[in-house]
């Protein structure tokens, strides 16, 4: 059993090394090591509850496979595989690459602040200053008898500040009955090929609101991601690649896939409405990855791991370093996990965030506020998720972070992973013990 435990032990800091050698010999001390949950005050019997749900669900068909990371105060205290990478693939492993999408956000707000530290961009800097053709947009009022917009003009561009929160008032294409975002769904907003065709596209399209008076969440990372092509001289995947994953060592994140590396892929799964069961995902959400992308989706083109993302997980919770690479200052971390939605935002009742419900929303994270109203998550806690099911969460009150691993588009449509991620925390925190250890 000690042999056991020493070979986990070596398996998992190697892995979080980016599984090289090199890596571990570059420093005395790994990043985040494997440690006994009693040791930073975690039940060991209360994790087993959290395993057994996930494997529950592989048992009973809800998922093919699930990877879950736990750590506190630097330690891995849970880190389990479950399933298959299919349902008729191979075992599920801790290297299996996941597309991430919408995980890719916080990626690419981080990179934002590399530039913002570098006094590249303002807060309040107008969007148009950067992107002029944003300069004059216009604002959804209604639909005319013949289909066309009825319009008033922005009383303003959006802010960047805006941009990172998702309070600009631009649109995604999620919501079906939503008549902007069937907009840009027929319009292809999405599935633009160049930058100046998606900036096009968005400018020709009203906001849903004015900017600052509405949370709606949108292609403002995408916006994002050119900024940081505009103002840094390089493509996204490039400046990412040398200012943020090299210096991580997070060895399996990018915008696509080598083809040595398909193998560990996890097939990807749509919850079918008609078929009341999981399918193989096809259509415009499955971006092709065998290739570098044309136009790099800052919003949602990331593959990446459970280990490199712990990596990046914790340099976030370490204040923007790790293992001596510095990333962002301390107090640029601490602006990110600040909420910046508007006083109009945040006393209204619109989910889903305001000051009734305890969350608010900071650059590219959700912030919980108040965690006597967001249980069970710490105070001050910040997160985000993956259209096909990825999630996390980093508690700095309780020196922790949460990453889960899925690949299921549209998992809302089965109740029993539904709510995967709460489900994982009240598991978690229930096995926190001694929050003082």
């Amino acid at each position: 059993m000690a042999f056991r435990k020493f070979i986990a032990a070596a398996l998992a800091a190697t892995l979080l090394c980016g599984g090289s050698t090199a890596a571990l010999a570059a420093s005395n001390k790994p990043a985040i090591i494997a440690a006994a949950p009693e040791s930073v005050g975690f039940s060991a019997e209360g994790l087993k509850k959290l395993d057994a749900h996930m494997q529950s669900l592989v048992d009973t068909g809800h998922l093919p496979g699930v990877t879950t990371m736990l750590v506190r105060h630097g330690k891995i205290v849970n880190y389990e595989v479950h399933g298959k990478k299919g349902f008729d693939g191979p075992p599920m492993t801790k290297d299996t690459i996941f597309r991430i999408y919408s995980q890719t956000k916080p990626v690419t707000g981080v990179a934002m602040m590399i530039l913002y530290e570098e006094g590249k961009w303002k807060l309040d800097d107008p969007v148009s200053k950067y992107i002029p053709e944003f300069a004059s947009l216009r604002v959804f009022k209604g639909v005319n008898a013949d289909g066309s917009f009825d319009t008033v003009p922005a009383d303003r561009p959006p802010t960047l500040r805006e941009i990172m929160s998702h309070s600009g008032g631009f649109a995604y294409g999620l919501v079906p009955d939503n008549p902007i975002d069937k907009a840009y769904v027929s319009t292809g907003v999405l599935g633009a090929k160049s930058s100046q065709e998606f900036v096009q596209k968005v400018a020709a399209l009203p906001l849903v609101a004015q900017p600052g008076t509405r949370w709606k969440y949108s292609v403002s990372v995408d916006i994002q991601g050119l900024l940081i092509e505009k103002l840094s001289g390089m493509s996204l995947g490039d400046f990412m690649q040398k200012r943020i994953f090299t210096p991580l060592n997070m060895t399996d994140t990018g915008f696509w896939l080598p083809a040595q590396k398909m193998d560990r892929l996890a097939s990807l799964y749509l919850w079918g409405p008609k078929q009341q069961k999981l399918i193989p995902a096809e259509g415009f959400m499955v971006l092709d990855i065998t290739k570098p992308p044309a136009l790099p989706s800052g919003g949602g083109g990331l593959v990446s791991t459970n280990a490199d993302y712990a990596r990046f997980a914790q340099m976030l919770l370490n204040g923007g370093e790790l293992e001596g690479h510095r990333i962002l200052k301390p107090e640029t971390v601490k602006l990110m996990r600040t909420n910046v939605l508007s006083d109009a935002i945040m006393n209204s009742n619109d989910p889903p965030f305001n000051t009734a419900a305890g969350k608010g929303f900071g650059l590219d994270f959700a912030v919980v506020l108040d965690s006597a109203k967001a249980r069970p998550y710490g105070q001050g806690t910040f997160s985000w998720g993956g259209a096909a099911g990825t999630w996390f969460w980093i508690d700095p009150t309780n020196d922790l972070f949460f990453l889960g691993m899925i690949h299921i588009l549209n998992k809302g449509g089965d109740p029993a992973i539904k709510d995967i991620d709460d489900d994982s925390a009240k598991l978690v925190y229930g096995a926190l013990i001694d929050a003082k250890k």
